[in-house]
This record gives structure tokens, sequence and C-alpha cells, in this order.
């Protein structure tokens, strides 16, 4: 039964169905063949959804949009420019430390992807063409699901259970994230020096490094109260999205004053979709989990596992080649719901600790989000600048041999992702 529902989804999205009706079908199918009274379809699918910690997705979402809406971008380049616009490749450089600087507050890669295909390429195509352009702020855009908050880390959370919480995978995202932070601004010079482009930007100086910072610091300090408070336990994830949605209205009405009224009925509206789409897929995936579970394929799989190795290295090196070719065909959403509740519990018979696991998961799913042929961020950077998917492609890939640099340490030394967290009483 699992295997037919499992090839039901796979046809159904190879065929280009909408996710969450592809995992809907799936699940009928699945009970109709099990016999199950088809009754217990609606009573799963609400419990599901009717969880708190799951309200923290679509607050996220609009505190992001919110700080879009009200200009976070031009303070964000202007304090990137500051420090880096005069070096070798620092046009790049900026646009590397803006999408850090976004990933902070926004969490989602495609909502980076936008901010900065649209405000960012115009002026870097100048120094370096479109599709170095292009490629350089996909890479910045998936910096946003690996530095904290992150909307994948919540999702992951959530169909983990218990043994993983938000606050503790954020941390396991810091310091790998600030890794790849680095590598990404050092292949950055290193193309910028082996192709001669010109130096741009303004000259170095401590005046306009002052003067960033102070238009900056509102807007970093919202991570650190948003995430300080997570960590330490002043209130819980949705708590702090719900903080972080007031934060982001008084930037954008009190200090930026670029945000309006008129603004936000398109704000809610986008952040509406995206979290009933989310919503969806994960009732219907409740549905599919269970027919696994009842199916007991949890257990032969982690039998099958243990039959082939009882090295906890060579099983993450067998997942993330799974999850390799999973990301270059599978939305990430939905290989997160679909692959989280079946394989989370076979990395604790393992031995695997449950964030250094969760953070691999991750790392490999936005790695896929600029894999062709189904890398939503590679959709959207050519929808919004024009560039050619092949060119795209092409100029993307020493940013994702960077990628699988990072995964590849953070596999060998666990410390990396866990030391954070366990300093931290996680």
């Amino acid at each position: 039964m699992s295997l037919f529902v499992i090839v039901t989804f796979l046809v159904l999205a190879i065929l280009g169905m909408p996710l969450a009706f592809s995992l809907g079908v799936s699940a009928l199918a699945g009970l109709w063949m099990s016999g199950f009274d088809l009754a217990v379809l609606s009573p799963r699918l609400m419990n599901s959804v009717n969880s708190f910690p799951l309200m923290s997705i679509p607050l996220f979402m609009v505190a992001g949009e919110l700080m879009l809406k009200g200009g976070i971008m031009d303070r964000l380049i202007g304090f990137a420019n500051a420090f880096v616009g005069r070096m070798r490749g620092g046009l790049a450089q900026v646009a590397i430390i803006s999408g850090a600087g976004l990933a902070s507050v926004s969490g989602a890669a495609v909502a980076d992807a936008s901010a900065l295909s649209s405000t960012l390429v115009p002026s870097l195509k100048k120094q370096y063409g479109l599709g170095f352009s292009s490629g350089i702020v996909a890479a910045a855009a998936n910096l946003g699901p690996i530095i904290p908050p992150s909307g994948a880390m919540i999702v992951y959370a959530f169909m983990a259970g218990s043994s993983v919480s938000v606050g503790g995978l954020f941390m396991a995202g810091v310091v790998p994230g600030l890794i790849l932070f680095v590598a990404l601004m050092g292949l950055c010079w290193l193309i910028a020096w082996m192709r001669d482009y010109p130096l741009a930007g303004e000259p170095f100086s401590f005046a306009n490094i002052i003067r960033e910072s102070r238009r900056s610091f509102l807007v970093f300090l919202m991570p650190v109260i948003v995430i300080g408070g997570i960590v330490i336990g002043a209130f819980t994830p949705t708590e702090g999205a719900a903080i972080g949605v007031c934060y982001a209205l008084f930037l954008g009405f009190f200090v930026t004053r670029q945000l309006k009224l008129s603004d936000l009925p398109d704000v809610l509206l986008t952040a509406a979709k995206t979290s009933a789409l989310v919503g969806a897929m994960i009732a219907f995936a409740s549905t599919v989990t269970f027919l696994f579970t009842i199916d007991m394929l949890p257990m032969q799989l982690a039998t099958l596992m243990k039959g082939v190795t009882d090295s906890p290295f060579l099983f993450l090196c067998l997942i993330s080649l799974m999850l390799l070719v999973v990301g270059m065909f599978l939305e990430s959403n939905a290989a997160y719901i679909m692959l989280v509740p079946l394989f989370h519990p076979i990395a604790l018979q393992y031995g695997i600790d449950p964030l250094h696991f969760g953070f691999i998961f991750v790392l490999n799913l936005v790695i896929g989000m600029l894999t062709p042929p189904v890398g939503v961020v590679l959709f959207v950077v050519t929808g919004i600048t024009g560039v050619k998917m092949g060119e795209l492609v092409r100029e993307s890939w020493p940013f994702i041999a960077a990628m699988y640099a990072v995964l590849l340490l953070c596999m060998l030394v666990p410390s990396v992702v866990t030391w954070l967290p366990t300093q931290l009483g996680y």
C-alpha cells in the first residue's frame, strides 16, 4: 500500500499537478486501497493543522513581507556597501551581505530571491553581466532558510515532533550559515579576480560605516529580539513571530516611513496564499503519514538501512544522495512533509543528534532549490531578471559547489552544527 501511495504521488507531481492536490489524491487512493472508512480523513486533516506552533509560519511570512514593503532593502544595501563596496567584486559581495541581512528577517528563499532580483540585478548587471548577477542573487537568496528565522526549519520541527525544538534548530543553523556566508563572499572575490571585474562603489570610510550602521540598527535589532526571545524561552516561536509582525509595522510606518496602509491587503493576501498552500500540504500529508505508519513503512525502512550500513556517517551520505535527487524534482515543502516522518525516527535509531540530522536535511533541500529542473529559486530569478535558465544554471554551479562543501563539513564535523545549541542548553 505504501508503495502505491508513493507512486501515485510521484506520478501526479511529475505530471505537474499542484502539490496539495497530489498529496490529497494520494491519501484518498491509499485509504481506498487499504479499505479504511474515508470518514477518518476529515478529523485527521483538521487535527494536523489545528496547531498553535504552526501559526508561526504565516506570521513570519507577514513580518517578512512587511519588512520588504517597508523599504528594508535600501538600508541593507547601504550598510553592505559601506563595508565592501570598493573591494574586488564589491557589488557582488554587497548582494551576499544584503541576502544575509534579509535572511535574518524573512526566513524564506523565494521572498528573498524576489526582493534581491528586483532591487540589485539592475546595478549588478552593469558590472558583471546578467548571468553572473542573477547567479549571485540566487545564491544570496538561498541563505534565507539557513540563517534563522527559517520557515523551512519550523516545518521540519513540526513534522519531526517533540524531539526537535524550533529554537534549537534555529541555533543549529547559525554557525553553518556564517561559514556559508564567508564562503560565498570569498567565492565572489575569487571569480571577480579571475575575470578581472572592475572596482565599483564608494571608497572605504569609517564615517560611511557609522552612518549606515545607525540607519540599519533598528532593522538588525528585529532578529535579535525575536530569535533571542525564542532562544532564552521568553516566548514561543509563534509569539515571537507575532512580535516580529508588530516590530515590522513599527519600522515601516514610523522609521522608514515607506509602508502604507494600502500595502497591507497585498501583504496579507500574499502571506495567506503561501500559508494556505503549506497548510493544505501538511493536512493531506498527515493522512499519507498515517498510512505509512499503519503499513509499518518506517520500521521496514529502518531495517533496510541497518542491513545496508551501521555507520551513522554512511547513513547521512545515503540520505543526502537521496535528497539530492529529490531536490531536483520535488518542491522542498512537500519533501519535508513527506520524508521527515519517515527518516527522522531512523536517524534517532542510528544515534544521530536530532538537531544535527534536522539541519543536514534542511540544508540538502535548500540546495535543491538551486538545482534544475525544479529549482524554485531559479524560476523566480529568471522570471524577474529575464536571464536564460541555461545561463543562470551555469553561473550558479560554483555557489552550489560551495554549499555542498559546507554540507560535507557539517556531516564530517557534527559539532559545527551542534556546538551552539549545546552551549545554549538544547
